[in-house]
């Protein structure tokens, strides 16, 4: 059944995904940045970025670093990012933090690696539905391959208090995220995406 549902998941949206969230991403990065993708796995985003932005170096780290990637990968604790202060022009996040079960930590880190950006695609949870909706793509996207699901999703108060409390500034945010096509669309996006810039405290100081 899980392998049923990968197969149906990559052919209806990996592939989709996978361009869209690349080219949004490529959109926001300064020129000849340095760039951290937390939580990166195989690397196919970043890889797919770095194929439309030759200019940027981009490494990855995970918990789990698979047997063949895309980027070059290494391990971490899934808690401290092993680098100094400012030792990366940006650090992402694409649809990682909702798989923690403190985003706060890793935002911290983030904020304290980055020199410039750090960007986040996660999701928006504003009530029950949103929850429950959100919940089923995950299990649909993540459960084939084993991938924790604590279902920890923040609504815009929650994000905006994260993000406070890590001291970064949202510099642009958007839920216009066209990650499915018609009629998907009508049920798993519903603004329920975000991609955020937020710049650390001092950065460009």
């Amino acid at each position: 059944m899980k392998a049923l549902i990968g197969k149906l998941h990559g052919d209806l949206i990996f592939d989709r995904r996978t361009r869209v969230l690349a080219e949004a991403l490529a959109g926001l990065l300064p020129r000849d940045a340095t760039v951290l993708d937390v939580g990166c796995g195989d690397g196919t985003i970043a890889g797919l970025c770095r194929a439309i932005r030759p200019d940027i170096h981009i490494e990855g780290i995970d918990v789990l670093v698979r047997a063949n990637t895309i980027i070059p990968v290494r391990p971490f604790d899934g808690t401290t990012l092993p680098f100094p202060d400012r030792s990366w022009d940006v650090v992402t996040f694409i649809d990682v933090l909702h798989h923690t079960e403190d985003p706060s930590q890793l935002l911290r880190e983030a904020a304290r690696v980055a020199r410039q950006a750090v960007i986040i695609k996660d999701h928006r949870s504003e009530n029950r539905f949103d929850h429950l909706t959100l919940a089923l793509m995950d299990w649909i996207g993540n459960a084939p391959h084993g991938v924790a699901l604590p279902y920890n999703y923040q609504s815009s108060k929650q994000w905006s208090t994260l993000f406070d409390d890590a001291r970064l500034s949202v510099d642009t945010a958007s839920t216009d995220v066209p990650l499915y096509v018609f009629p998907l669309n009508m049920v798993f996006g519903r603004k329920l995406h975000v991609l955020t810039r937020l710049r650390p405290d001092g950065a460009g100081a």
